[in-house]
């Protein structure tokens, strides 16, 4: 399960690579870290046109993630002596988001493959970590790290991201995950990102039915990344 890449390639790249014409981001600076429920940008289809916009990084959980995370909180509660309302707890349950999306036979994934609620999400590199391998273990295309984009979703959704915060309104934005190849497999044997590196693949997964964008769930073959960083929590971007 990817929880933190990088992307370092400035915005005009980006514009030109995806076809985007209207960029609502504005100084879009490197992140060679972009972590959970941070935001970062994707490309997804506007009014009028392709956009650059910004998102924060996790789509709303389903309901049973958020009944079995209230059910853990009422549990240590409780074993404090605490007197617990469950439905009081459920009903302010923070949220940060489900990051990675699997099972999109699932109803609560469903409502959000139309075209209308996909996304592309550009990146230069990705991290699995395996601590036995030192920790977080980081992947790209080559050593350069040209840009590429994983497959996502994303919405506009009100809820509690974090109880500080309290209830807000946020774009928000997840991406589809798959059986790894063989190079992440070694490292994380249960998921890999589905990763897009072709325009004909980006222009199927923005603009296709659901039945005919979901065939690109599927993990890159064999061979098609190389290990360019280890045991860092950011991945900047290569020197010339």
């Amino acid at each position: 399960m990817c929880n933190l890449y990088s992307i370092t390639t400035n915005q005009a790249a980006i514009s030109a690579l995806f076809r985007v014409v209207n960029r609502y981001v504005g100084n879009l600076a490197p992140m060679p870290g972009v972590f959970p429920d941070y935001k970062a940008p994707i490309v997804r289809t506007g009014v009028d046109s392709r956009e650059l916009a910004t998102a924060r990084w996790g789509m709303p959980s389903s309901s049973k993630a958020l009944m079995d995370a209230t059910k853990k909180r009422a549990e240590k509660l409780q074993a404090k002596g605490k007197t617990v309302d469950f439905k009081d707890l459920l009903r302010m349950e923070p949220d940060s988001g489900t990051t990675n999306i699997r099972n999109v036979k699932s109803k609560h994934w469903a409502r959000w493959l139309g075209p209308e609620h996909r996304c592309i999400v550009p990146f230069n590199s990705f991290s699995e970590f395996n601590k036995a391998g030192g920790g977080d273990i980081w992947f790209a295309l080559d050593q350069s790290r040209p840009l590429a984009c994983f497959a996502g979703i994303w919405t506009n959704w009100t809820s509690v991201r974090k109880v500080r915060e309290g209830e807000t309104t946020n774009d928000l934005y997840a991406f589809l995950t798959t059986e790894p190849n063989a190079e992440v497999g070694a490292i994380h044997p249960k998921a890999m990102p589905v990763i897009l590196t072709t325009p004909d693949e980006v222009e199927t997964w923005m603009t296709a039915s659901p039945d005919e964008a979901l065939k690109l769930q599927r993990p890159l073959p064999d061979g098609a990344l190389r290990i360019v960083a280890r045991g860092v929590k950011e991945d900047p971007a290569p020197t010339a």
